[in-house]
């Protein structure tokens, strides 16, 4: 039986992590794929911190991150960077993931050479192109050039059809973070060595017992957020900092200066408040496991923490992921003092909305995303 030639290809930390599943599920198939990965390390430390999580050696490393970099930089070089990679390995599928640069410039750079593109994680919508920016665009036209659609939920699915994307080349198959939530946590379980180490090591970094005690867990580094969005946020954590004193707010800090400059200051001497390094995947996944809420204007994490009971609170005003705010497991709050404040006030003081929160469907899947995937990639 002639071997199936794919390529995936990523630049970022949450690329890495969703894809990092699928590559050991096509890993595992040696006799029927021929598996290789090419990144651009559009986010070169982030990047490698997953790869090592997941011991992913790269076949192809661009490491196109440099200092200054802008959307003209990665892209340009990204595209120029797979037309050599295209010619040299020859692969037969190329798979992208999500909405970034790198995904855009990649599957654009497949097209052009006439190798047909999977999209994971195809079909999410905020339907209105400049909010994410530039995410939204990028995942619009990375549609244009797909063949093979993995969309994660129904609802993903319904955005192609309304796109007139042809059904047959759409599949629900959940999302592939899942996947990789359950085979991190698994591993943690398996391993009392491995378990061990990460309590002494976020131990060391955490100036409580975060095992036992309530702390709300904070991501927030997005685009649109920067400035006054930052500044709500930052006040709104202080303010809820001061009013309780026996909750903690743990917030791995984004190494963009335009994070790290608000936060440091609104946020740097609160004793409640933790601002710690960005945290690897599996130390944060397992500080996730063991949060009361999660307050974020991040993507993955709403997928992440649904699956974990674990209240979501999402500081922006449109999300591409609504299936969590339809379900329960997950709020718009906006990047609104007033509105973070209130929220997280009610899932502190009142159990009966806590739970009904913490206890709603996981829309995103059952962590069998990758099978449905292999499924699919078999038949080409």
């Amino acid at each position: 039986m002639k071997k199936i030639k794919i390529m995936l290809v990523f630049g970022t930390r949450p690329e890495a992590i969703k894809m990092a599943p699928l590559y050991h599920a096509l890993k595992a198939c040696p006799d029927e794929f021929d598996t290789l990965v090419c990144v651009t390390a559009q986010h070169r430390q982030m990047l490698d911190q997953v790869l090592k999580v997941f011991e992913i050696i790269p076949d192809v490393d661009l490491n196109l991150m440099k200092p200054g970099q802008d959307l003209f930089d990665i892209t340009a070089l990204t595209l120029l960077g797979m037309r050599d990679v295209l010619r040299e390995f020859k692969p037969e599928t190329l798979l992208v993931h999500g909405d970034t640069t790198t995904s855009v410039a990649a599957a654009m750079a497949g097209f052009y050479h006439g190798v047909p593109v999977g999209h994971v994680e195809a079909g999410l919508r905020t339907h209105n192109v400049n909010a994410p920016f530039p995410e939204e665009f990028n995942r619009q036209v990375v549609t244009r050039v797909t063949r093979w659609h993995f969309a994660p939920t129904e609802l993903s699915r319904q955005n192609l059809l309304d796109e007139r994307i042809a059904p047959a080349s759409i599949m629900v198959t959940g999302n592939t973070v899942i996947d990789a939530l359950f085979w991190v946590l698994g591993r943690i379980d398996a391993d009392p060595k491995r378990r061990e180490a990460l309590l002494t090591f976020l131990g060391e970094r955490l100036p409580f017992d975060w095992v036992r005690q309530r702390f709300i867990l904070i991501t927030s580094h997005r685009r649109e957020n920067f400035g006054n969005g930052f500044l709500q946020i930052c006040y709104a954590l202080k303010e809820l900092a001061a009013r309780y004193s026996d909750v903690h707010f743990v917030y791995p800090v984004h190494l963009n200066p335009n994070v790290q400059q608000p936060v440091n200051e609104i946020l740097g001497d609160l004793v409640n408040v933790h601002l710690t390094d960005p945290l690897d995947y599996e130390p944060f996944v397992y500080l996730l496991k063991h949060s009361h809420i999660v307050l974020t204007d991040s993507g993955g994490i709403q997928e992440e923490a649904p699956c974990l009971g674990k209240p979501v609170l999402v500081m922006r005003d449109v999300t591409e992921r609504p299936e969590a705010i339809e379900a329960g497991t997950a709020c718009l709050v906006g990047a609104t003092r007033e509105q973070i404040v209130a929220r997280v006030t009610e899932l502190l003081e009142d159990e009966v909305s806590y739970k009904a929160m913490a206890s709603a469907y996981n829309p995103y899947g059952d962590g069998k995303a990758c099978e449905r995937i292999i499924s699919v990639l078999r038949t080409i």
